[in-house]
């Protein structure tokens, strides 16, 4: 009998492990990075074989320079969103360093000089949101909503309604270029260097870590020794640098350097960070599900720009993306968690 007994303790204990494992892949197929990651893949084949020239190797090229704004900005906008802060300041950002650019380059500097001097700008746009929210404790919704309005304005005033559009044509059209004229556009380089650098400082280094422990509790994170309102101060930082590096690669795209560049664009980038699995209330989220969240939202423009649909439709496909993105994966976290609960008391009323 003891034998028995023991043989059958031994069998539990071996399966143990395996159902621990099969669980862990179950858990991660099933997860919301799995889910739009499938999704834009079949939105992908789809539109290649339904709308017409969706993908050649042209619209390819169109297509990654439309992502690339997207998707620069999108990379600290998950790290800031992750400790439960927003910042939606990163557009007026854009065209104020577009305007700064056009500016400075009326003024005789050359374009080695103004590049630099433009990611500071950012920066410094970046240091005024991180003092107010992290140094005086405003709430980062409200705060970067007025320098969304400032950053605009001041944007308009240094530049006015006109444009600046006579840059040098080897910096512009490196921007519209590929790679030894293929379909590789010179720029992914650049969107590939920097999510790989963004995805192991969030998925590989404590600092990271420490992002989703200040967004599932700040407070909790504090006390364990994290420094919270530095950290935040210099997420915010580095979210206007990379926003003025994107206002100076918008300018080179068009060659026109406009107050209005960029307008709505932070619109899109919230969207897509959190169609791609970001929880706007912290604490959750993963680089990779973003980024298959921007391909998506880049690729559905795409396809219906090429099917002559407006820009006022557009507009709504992109908010109703927002609405889907916030509802979407709190029903699939209540429906899983549901799921769990009733699989653990089946299981204890054996």
């Amino acid at each position: 009998m003891s034998d028995t007994l023991q043989k059958s303790s031994d069998i539990d204990l071996d399966k143990r492990p395996e159902n621990g494992r099969a669980t862990a892949i179950k858990s991660r197929l099933t997860s919301w990075d799995s889910i739009i990651l499938v999704l834009t893949v079949l939105v992908l084949i789809v539109a290649s074989f339904s709308v017409e020239n969706f993908g050649t190797s042209r619209n390819f090229t169109f297509m990654v320079l439309d992502l690339l704004p997207i998707i620069l900005i999108a990379l600290p906008m998950t790290m800031i969103i992750v400790t439960g802060e927003i910042d939606l300041s990163v557009a007026s950002t854009l065209g104020l360093t577009s305007s700064m650019m056009g500016w400075l380059w009326n003024q005789g500097l050359s374009i080695e000089t103004i590049i630099p001097l433009c990611v500071v700008i950012g920066a410094i746009c970046g240091v005024v949101n991180g003092f107010l929210i992290t140094g005086l404790g405003l709430p980062s919704l409200a705060v970067t909503i007025g320098t969304l309005a400032l950053y605009r304005g001041l944007a308009f005033v240094v530049l006015g309604d006109g444009a600046v559009a006579d840059f040098p044509w080897n910096y512009t059209g490196w921007v519209t270029g590929t790679i030894g004229g293929g379909a590789v556009p010179n720029v992914l380089i650049l969107i590939v260097v920097l999510a790989l650098i963004f995805g192991i400082v969030q998925h590989a280094t404590p600092f990271g870590r420490s992002l989703y422990a200040i967004g599932a509790n700040a407070q909790a994170a504090h006390f364990s020794g994290i420094r919270v309102a530095r950290t935040k101060f210099w997420l915010y930082v580095v979210s206007g640098a990379v926003a003025g590096l994107v206002g100076v690669l918008w300018t080179l795209r068009y060659s026109s350097a406009r107050a209005d560049n960029g307008s709505g664009l932070e619109l899109a980038v919230v969207a897509a960070v959190l169609l791609g699995g970001v929880s706007i209330f912290g604490g959750k989220g993963s680089l990779p599900g973003v980024l298959a969240g921007v391909v998506l939202l880049t690729a559905l423009q795409n396809a219906l720009r090429l099917e002559d649909v407006s820009g006022q439709a557009l507009n709504i496909v992109t908010g109703s993306l927002l609405v889907l993105s916030v509802l979407l994966p709190n029903i699939t976290t209540a429906v899983r968690g549901n799921y769990h609960r009733r699989r653990l008391r089946q299981a204890a009323s054996r």
